[in-house]
């Protein structure tokens, strides 16, 4: 059977019509077309209807093909266009296919001609793709895809601008931060699924309770943001009031009743901070205050601030822990999803703290990150993962180690010199140690990052994307940086096989990365049936808590020896590793 094709045919001549039409009979092609021969009627034709394929004879008496060509440019419309002579030479046609001709075919040449829409089909039909995984990509870098809120990064965008047009008009400006009471406890009790319900209704409610003008963001897990521009004290403690009221009827959950309360802190411009990053750090410090308190919500008091004390003291036992050599390192494995074999190891940073015990990675990270410590503790940490490579080589257990780099990392321009001296000292090959860095971290100085990068990876270290969705993704950096593969946020991966549009999002970014040759890893693999899925989509590699959790070096080098999955071919049965707590992770 014939496949139909919508076929503008740009011809003077109702016989070189006649044969072009035959000729895509005898193709298989079963064209349905409309014929024009002036800009006017193209112009109409364009306009009118929709076109899979633009045919044009390259000489016409008061119209040329070049100008048929540019006349659908100008028309925004991404349809192949072929151009067809008898006369056109290998020079003219090499200028038209610059120009942006899809290709060229000599008249008479019907199979030719068939063979060159297909291309041409095929070639749109994965620009089109490109351009919806792009869309996507662009959402998701601004919108939290869980909530359908702003994100982290919309939200900071947003405030800096609305700070600038309050500095300029001299205006007021609030800004609220507030999360969930006990949240970690409903995830650990009901279960993340559960948690996620609870939080989409969270985010709904809070933006139903504002104002047009007034937006609220979702800046990651139970934490939200509200902006509320030109705002007084009173009209953000009006508004915080508000949004606890609408709080108070329960949240119903499948069978589920649950009383959730809420944690808020005000901090306003220009009295609590004139730039983002010191009216953020003082909500956040307000929102502490009101869940120490239970009242609900708090402004920022320069003389109730108890809590920068004891991130200052936090910091201060990093930076002795980093000397002193406290901290170690886990590792979790990362796994063929072909072979079910390891194929590298993720190292990550764990601090035993002499009188508090275990302290969460999200937050000393978060204050290296924010204090400079990052760049000691990076550092500590490659040093760490290259000594205990070469100690496992030496036991004969081979396998890559992958170190996190933060943006102040990539501000140091000699950085590959440095890796390139540890490389050396540990006697470890370049191709046993792999970089893991995030959007926002490219994003943050993107010139230097693709220069450091670059010559990092001359030396033949892999890169690594992580977290990818969550950030700036797009083509435009994709296809500059330097990366070997790119790890999909676990955000994506934990609710596949129940979320249709996170299984999509998920197809999206395998298509993109493996279209850019680049592999793909997901993070956050809990289960069987999410293996399953992503092996049957075609991604590259796994790594979670159904597989290995993180271990400390001992135990990860017996896993390596002993494990299915680990380095020793054994047959691999079904197995189920139950998630752990938040705080084990």
């Amino acid at each position: 059977m014939a496949k139909p094709l919508r076929v503008l045919l740009v011809e003077d001549s109702k016989n070189d019509a006649s044969l072009l039409l035959r000729g895509l009979h005898r193709g298989g092609v079963e064209p349905q077309f409309q014929r024009v021969h002036s800009m006017e009627e193209m112009t109409k034709a364009l306009h009118d209807q929709v076109w899979d394929v633009v045919v044009s004879d390259y000489s016409l008496p008061h119209f040329s093909g070049l100008g048929a060509l540019a006349l659908l440019q100008q028309s925004g419309l991404d349809i192949p266009f072929i151009l067809v002579s008898a006369t056109m030479g290998e020079e003219v046609a090499v200028e038209a296919i610059k120009a942006g001709a899809h290709d060229y075919v000599v008249k008479g040449h019907s199979q030719s001609l068939v063979t060159a829409i297909e291309r041409a089909l095929r070639d749109a039909e994965i620009r089109r793709e490109i351009h919806r995984t792009e869309e996507k990509l662009r959402y998701l870098a601004n919108y939290d895809p869980l909530t359908n809120l702003p994100n982290r990064n919309f939200h900071y965008e947003h405030l800096e601008q609305a700070l600038q047009a309050a500095h300029h008009g001299q205006s007021s400006l609030a800004l609220i931060l507030l999360d969930l009471n006990n949240f970690k406890e409903i995830n650990d009790t009901l279960g993340h699924h559960t948690g996620d319900l609870l939080l989409q209704q969270f985010g709904a409610r809070i933006k139903n309770a504002l104002h047009k003008c007034e937006t609220v963001a979702r800046m990651g897990g139970d934490e939200f943001a509200v902006l509320l521009p030109g705002a007084n004290e009173e009209i953000a403690t009006a508004a915080a009031r508000k949004i606890l009221r609408t709080l108070e009827a329960p949240f119903v959950i499948g069978d589920l009743t649950l009383d959730v309360r809420a944690s808020l802190g005000l901090a306003l411009h220009p009295q609590h901070g004139a730039d983002k990053d010191t009216l953020m750090r003082r909500a956040d410090i307000a929102m502490y205050l009101a869940k120490q308190s239970s009242s609900g919500y708090a402004v920022y008091s320069a003389e109730r601030d108890f809590y920068s004390p004891e991130r200052l003291a936090l910091m201060a036992d990093l930076r002795r822990a980093i000397d002193a050599n406290q901290l170690y390192l886990a590792f979790q494995p990362k796994i063929d999803l072909r072979t079910s074999r390891a194929i590298g190891l993720e190292a990550l940073a764990r601090w035993r703290h002499p009188e508090r015990g275990m302290i969460p990675p999200d937050q000393f990270i978060a204050i290296a990150e924010r204090t400079g410590l990052i760049k000691g503790l990076t550092f500590w940490a490659l040093n760490e993962a290259l000594r205990q490579s070469r100690k496992w080589r030496d036991k004969g257990l081979d396998i890559p180690i992958s170190v996190n780099l933060s943006a102040r990392n990539l501000q140091e321009t000699n950085l590959p010199e440095q890796i390139a001296e540890l490389l050396r000292n540990h006697g470890t090959d370049a191709k046993q140690l792999e970089l893991e860095i995030t959007e926002s971290t490219i994003m943050a100085d993107p010139e230097r990052a693709y220069d450091i990068l670059t010559r990092i990876n001359r030396m033949g270290v892999a890169i690594f994307i992580d977290d990818f969705g969550t950030g700036y993704s797009s083509l435009g950096y994709l296809k500059r940086i330097p990366a070997n593969a790119v790890k999909i946020d676990k955000s994506f991966v934990l609710n596949m096989t129940a979320d249709e549009n996170d299984a999509m999002i998920v197809r999206s970014i395998i298509d993109l990365a493996h279209n850019l040759s680049l592999k793909v890893i997901a993070e956050g693999v809990e289960n069987q049936d999410v293996w399953d899925r992503l092996a049957t989509l075609g991604c590259d590699a796994a790594q979670g808590f159904y597989m290995s959790r993180p271990l400390p070096a001992e135990e990860i080098a017996n896993w390596l020896l002993t494990s299915p999955w680990g380095l020793r071919p054994s047959p691999r049965q079904k197995m189920f590793v139950p998630p752990l707590p938040l705080e084990e992770r």
